[in-house]
């Protein structure tokens, strides 16, 4: 639903009833949820599950005599209905031109009652306005296929080309980048490398890549993009505009330009259609230069929704319960990238109350969330997760959460603070669930701490999705499925499995589009306590876990298989080396 509906909540909202769409107890419950959180009915009832947003926008076209219609089923725009509308009101009002006939214009809006825009379009093109409704997110998808900018880096290039001074630029020598500051400055200042370098970061956020690699070799100089979780190589700068643009991202970082021997790290804000992108660059001297890595934080793109995250039913039944607990210790585990502070921040958004005091220490603060306080890591100056943690237990909290157990002191402290009645996050680095157990010893945590603290740990990953517009059904046999560990049960006794994949299109990227969690949720009992207390191999605890029921990484992954929402190849990436492969 779009913003400026006029239609009176409660009108809507007994319309609804009247006709059977909702009940009056799904009602009540939702204005309740609309005093305490405010917005939208029309959002808090798809949220709610109460009634889908297909449903709800052809009631309401209904209503207001319009036809709902779907953007995937309408075929391809032609460009000249495109242009008709400039893109600022496009982007501004959340509206697309699909057709065009005579002095006849046809948008599709997702606020049937959004007369202002439909006014403003009439007096501003001089067509009659056709209005038909649509998903806002089929709106917002077509808005980025037919108005993303349609250039590429050789536009840009030939901007560079016909400024006289690119052809002089050359790359500074290390024994010169004293003397050559300004002439740093002035080549990260000039205007066709900032149209360069803006283009290689709006490009990729329009890509939804999580990284920018920016890598300088002897005689070439390379950009990829990491989107879902995968490197794809970009059409390359020249490699004698490498100088300038690693100075114009220091400029922008607020980094010194005149430093190429050290690392350096910074940030960077900017403002693409219409939102806020932190970047968060790292720089690292190589060979011939520096390389640059920049992750994009786009906070547009934060799910806190647990039930989209990825969790089968009965692990997200165990996490949910976890998560309430008064006080213990749940960790989240697994490598860089997949996905840690998107499941904790879920839950910290879950337990967000205004009777609740949390606390964060972060490196960095990805996503800054409200009615959280949230504190940056600045080991510079002795703010440390340790130190900011002793701090934590003087500030009255009731939740905790810890960006990283890196060391002995903050396992400790961290321990100390569950004991202590708080409940503390965590993440840690290891590769399975199991693992963090015989990580804390390994830091010198004593069992018997360990077993009276940690509540559960949750070891996850992310494997790309197919992509919905190209998805494709196959058949394969059981027997070519084996070395995958699928049991029995799954399949039913099947000689042949539907499987799905993507062809690729022009929605996706290789015939993938998003990414989805893949979780291993081992819950403290009993037996797993005396294991540790033990001192137990991870392996052993792993089968024990098991034995309780636990789904393993692998196993998660099977599932999402069998859904159709993964590949086999994306199973095969992600989970291969698992060693769960023990029977029972």
């Amino acid at each position: 639903m779009a913003n400026k509906t006029v239609v009176p909540l409660k009108k809507l909202g007994e319309m609804l009833v009247s006709v059977g769409m909702l009940t009056q107890e799904q009602l009540d419950e939702t204005l309740k949820v609309q005093q305490k959180s405010g917005g939208k009915l029309g959002h808090i009832l798809i949220q709610l599950g109460y009634v889908s947003e297909e449903l709800l926008l052809a009631f309401l076209g209904k209503q207001a005599g319009m036809q709902f219609v779907s953007l995937q089923e309408y075929g391809d725009i032609s460009e000249d209905v495109i242009k008709s509308v400039p893109e600022s009101i496009v982007r501004h009002q959340t509206l697309l031109p699909i057709a065009r006939s005579g002095k006849n214009l046809t948008i599709a809006l997702s606020d049937p009652f959004n007369i202002f825009a439909i006014d403003d379009l009439k007096l501003m093109t001089g067509y009659e306005i056709n209005v038909v409704i649509a998903s806002e997110k089929e709106i917002k998808d077509a808005i980025e296929k037919y108005y993303s900018a349609k250039g590429s880096i050789e536009d840009v290039l030939r901007d560079i080309e016909m400024t006289p001074e690119a052809a002089d630029l050359e790359l500074v020598k290390e024994s010169d980048a004293g003397t050559d500051i300004v002439t740093l400055e002035q080549q990260g200042e000039e205007a066709p490398v900032i149209k360069l370098v803006n283009f290689v970061l709006t490009n990729a956020v329009k890509q939804k890549a999580s990284d920018i690699h920016i890598e300088p070799y002897e005689k070439s100089f390379r950009v990829r993009y990491r989107v879902d979780g995968v490197l794809h190589e970009q059409q390359p700068p020249p490699k004698r505009l490498q100088n300038a643009i690693i100075s114009r991202i220091k400029i922008m970082a607020k980094l010194d330009i005149a430093e190429h021997r050290l690392p350096q790290d910074g940030r960077i804000k900017i403002k693409l259609l219409n939102k806020e992108v932190d970047l968060r660059v790292s720089i690292l001297p190589t060979n011939f230069g520096e390389k640059i890595v920049m992750r994009i934080l786009d906070s547009s793109n934060l799910c806190v929704d647990l039930h989209k995250l990825g969790f089968e039913p009965e692990t997200l039944a165990i996490y949910e319960k976890n998560i309430k607990l008064p006080f213990g210790i749940n960790l989240v585990t697994g490598p860089t990238g997949s996905g840690k502070s998107t499941t904790l921040y879920s839950a910290l958004s879950t337990l967000n109350h205004p009777d609740i005091n949390i606390m964060t220490i972060e490196d960095p603060v990805e996503f800054v969330m409200q009615g959280i306080n949230q504190v940056q890591v600045k080991a510079s100056i002795g703010l440390t997760f340790a130190s900011a943690l002793r701090s934590f237990l003087r500030q009255d909290p009731n939740i905790i959460l810890v960006g990283e157990i890196r060391d002995t002191e903050t396992a400790e402290i961290a321990i100390n603070a569950s004991l202590t009645g708080h409940l503390v996050f965590a993440t840690l680095h290891t590769n399975d669930a199991p693992g963090a157990i015989t990580r804390l010893t390994n830091m010198g945590i004593e069992p018997f701490l360990t077993a009276s603290t940690i509540a559960m740990v949750v070891a996850q990953r992310l494997v790309r999705s197919i992509c919905k517009h190209c998805k494709e059904p196959y058949e394969i046999s059981v027997e070519h499925l084996e070395h995958l560990g699928i049991k029995k049960e799954l399949i039913e006794d099947k000689k042949n499995i539907t499987l799905y994949k993507g062809k690729g299109c022009d929605h996706c990227s290789k015939g993938y589009r998003g990414r989805l969690g893949i979780y291993e949720v081992m819950e403290m009992n009993d037996d797993i306590r005396q294991l540790i207390l033990d001192r137990a191999s991870a392996h052993v605890i792993r089968q024990a876990a098991r034995k309780s029921g636990m789904f393993t990484l692998r196993d998660s992954a099977i599932r999402k298989l069998l859904s159709g929402i993964t590949t086999v190849e994306e199973v095969m990436r992600v989970t291969t080396g698992e060693t769960d492969m023990e029977a029972d």
